[in-house]
């Protein structure tokens, strides 16, 4: 599994609200200038997170971005499905039916199962908050 630059950048992106948001929309070149993300690249990555429900706008002038929930309800792997689709290593592993003939007398099959739980367990147990601390105490070790 090879996580593209879609996914990476909304995972930046939703940590980047939930530290700046503060109960206020962000704006799309606040984020853009802070991640070091092309602006236009970045309307797209917001406008799958708006349509999975995961951040609201507001228009205006003093309009902006903002988390549909609090953080510690998103988890990592639900903001990479949403932009990635099934993090699955293999194809057949990618749907809820397993639609391979070989199925049956495929050696591999079960390592690669081994490897999707293991992917699986690790996105799924850590939240957004769980990032957004881990920042902060990257940001508290910091020493001149």
């Amino acid at each position: 599994m090879l996580v593209s630059t879609k996914g990476r950048y909304a995972l930046r992106t939703m940590v980047d609200l939930a530290v700046h948001g503060d109960g206020e929309p962000v704006k799309i070149k606040d984020i853009a200038n802070r991640q070091g993300i092309s602006g236009k690249y970045l309307e797209q990555i917001i406008s799958i997170l708006s349509r999975a429900g995961y951040v609201r706008s507001i228009h205006g002038n003093q309009g902006g971005y903002y988390l549909s929930k609090p953080a510690s309800e998103y988890t990592v792997g639900m903001i990479l499905r949403v932009t990635e689709g099934s993090l699955a290593p293999v194809d057949c592993l990618s749907g809820g039916e397993n639609p391979c003939t070989r199925q049956m007398d495929c050696v591999t099959l079960r390592l690669w199962r081994e490897l999707d739980e293991a992917i699986s367990s690790v996105v799924d147990r850590y939240t957004l908050e769980d990032l957004v601390q881990w920042r902060r105490n990257m940001k508290d070790n910091y020493m001149i």
